[in-house]
């Protein structure tokens, strides 16, 4: 079988998830090359998952290896770049959330992708998560009769890198972060219903800086569905995320984490409990396929399958960029104290510029 060649951007966290999902998971795709801003890291992160090529410059990666996909997993402020690039070339592009810090680099994006004839694929794994997945075909089957509230909470103690914290390289805290899978999902499950209505509390409780890091933001569709997103940095034991669905004939509860651990006691600690777990000292939960249940494989997977077989990505730009705007009237919102219709857009350097 001929392969699908990948070229990964990026050496960091999500990095690592995205590569060991192509090495256990989507044999029908092969990394072929590596790009990090430092030469040294990437090199360092070729030879420990045994890819031919490693860079430090995007162009020469487009030029010097023959990658088909490019699988940006960079800080958000050099997603629109990397994109316009990848495009030019002819490459499809996969991108990490957020799409881009901008509506206006999105419209880019998704312009370039179009006009080159090549997939801009919005990475959003909860929308392939396996639990959550089997919850939405409970739903589809009518377990819970008609749907009309919807939560989604991810929370956990801050993230994996500085760049998360500056405004300026992130766009925003944790709405930018981790908001953005909670809106992208809520579409997801209502089957893309447009948005009426945003509302959102912000507060910066337990960093030290000036974005956000604990954030509730109502969504109210025009199908009159109500979905709740409570996402935080400032809490502390390690990952938490969970849904719940409420309709008129049942209610559906599902924690992504728990049911996939094992108890563990440890005197001395271990490796790794779990993502943002901090010591594993004592009593733990020991987290087991934690990539696979998070749904990276099956989202990657489902992306490969989209460039091999020419058909349309269940999450594309525009989805991303749906998600985008949800983010834009988010800040506004928490801002003024009010309710944002939709569409909603304005000209700021980056989202959190709504809020300040």
């Amino acid at each position: 079988m001929e392969r699908t060649k990948v070229a990964i951007l990026g050496t960091g966290f999500i990095a690592h998830i995205h590569m060991e999902s192509y090495a256990r998971f989507i044999p029908e795709a092969e990394v072929v090359a590596v790009m990090g801003i430092n030469q040294n890291e990437a090199k360092a992160f070729a030879l420990a998952h045994g890819i031919p090529q490693w860079f430090n410059d995007l162009g020469m990666l487009l030029s010097e290896s023959d990658a088909e996909v490019i699988d940006i997993c960079i800080p958000n402020y050099l997603h629109h770049k990397a994109c316009m690039k990848a495009a030019a070339a002819n490459k499809h592009v996969i991108v990490e959330k957020p799409l881009a810090i901008t509506l206006e680099e999105a419209d880019e994006m998704i312009g370039i992708c179009k006009k080159q004839g090549v997939l801009l694929m919005y990475a959003e794994e909860l929308c392939f998560a396996p639990k959550y997945e089997r919850a939405r075909a409970l739903v589809e089957h009518g377990a819970v009769g008609n749907v009309y509230m919807l939560k989604q909470a991810e929370k956990h103690s801050g993230p994996h890198s500085a760049w998360f914290y500056n405004k300026e390289l992130a766009g925003g805290g944790v709405m930018m972060d981790m908001g953005c899978h909670a809106l992208a999902w809520f579409r997801w499950m209502n089957k893309n219903n447009p948005v009426k209505t945003v509302y959102a509390d912000m507060k910066t409780v337990l960093h030290n800086t000036d974005c956000d890091d604990n954030t509730l933001t109502v969504i109210e569709f025009e199908n009159g569905v109500t979905a709740l997103a409570e996402n935080s940095w400032a809490r502390h034991g390690g990952m938490d995320d969970r849904i719940e669905i409420y309709g008129d004939k049942g209610v559906i509860y599902a924690d992504l984490f728990k049911g996939n651990s094992m108890l563990t006691y440890s005197v001395d600690g271990y490796d790794y409990a779990s993502e943002k777990a901090g010591s594993s000292q004592g009593w733990s939960f020991t987290i087991f396929e934690e990539v696979f249940n998070q749904g990276y494989p099956h989202e990657l997977k489902h992306f490969i399958s989209c460039v091999r077989e020419g058909t349309k990505p269940l999450v594309t730009g525009e989805d991303g960029r749906v998600v985008l705007e949800l983010i834009y009237a988010a800040y506004a919102s928490a801002k003024s104290g009010a309710k944002i219709s939709l569409p909603f857009s304005a000209k700021v350097k980056y989202p959190m510029e709504l809020w300040l």
